[in-house]
């Protein structure tokens, strides 16, 4: 677990692995996250029970502020998915998100990451900017490319969900 202090003076932020009792509180934050598809709170369980290494969450004294939620795809170890990356309003405007990819990167380094990709909508710019400027520190390229079209969730239901693929990474980039 890290600690990280405000710089507005507020208690320090740590960062650490989920556990499974984070489950209903990750599912609370991701709704008050738009425009976050929010999920089950069993499919949150499931994330803390089965992806607790390659996830992070982060809190202060009054609970959750953020949390990332990646995997490695079947067959691709040098993958990190990330799915989601959710950020409470009161922890906004302090780099947080980056703070948590970065961590989770460093965290994962004993098995070297190559490659982040992610799917981001057109239409989420902050997570868009996100990425970019965990490319431009990373000193990696992000590629785009067509992943998930609109018409596979159903007429109108969700916008276009194109692929970000960022890398290849550098060893010394991530620790």
């Amino acid at each position: 677990m890290t600690r990280e202090s405000d710089p507005r003076g507020a208690p320090p932020i740590r960062l650490r692995p989920p556990c499974r009792a984070d489950g209903p509180a990750l599912h609370a934050l991701v709704a008050r996250c738009p425009p976050l598809d929010l999920n089950s709170v069993y499919l949150y369980l499931l994330l803390t029970e089965h992806f607790s290494r390659t996830c992070i969450v982060a809190e202060d004294d009054r609970g959750v502020l953020g949390m990332v939620s990646a995997y490695s795809p079947p067959g691709r170890d040098d993958v990190l998915f990330v799915w989601q990356v959710a950020v409470d309003l009161r922890a906004r405007g302090l780099g947080l998100g980056l703070r948590m990819l970065r961590q989770l990167l460093q965290r994962l380094g004993a098995r070297p990451v190559r490659w982040v990709e992610t799917t981001v909508g057109p239409g989420n710019q902050a997570s868009r900017r996100l990425f970019a400027r965990l490319a431009d520190q990373m000193d990696a390229p992000v590629q785009e490319s067509a992943l998930f079209e609109s018409a596979l969730f159903g007429a109108g239901a969700h916008e276009a969900e194109p692929l970000l693929r960022i890398g290849p990474l550098s060893l010394s980039a991530v620790n």
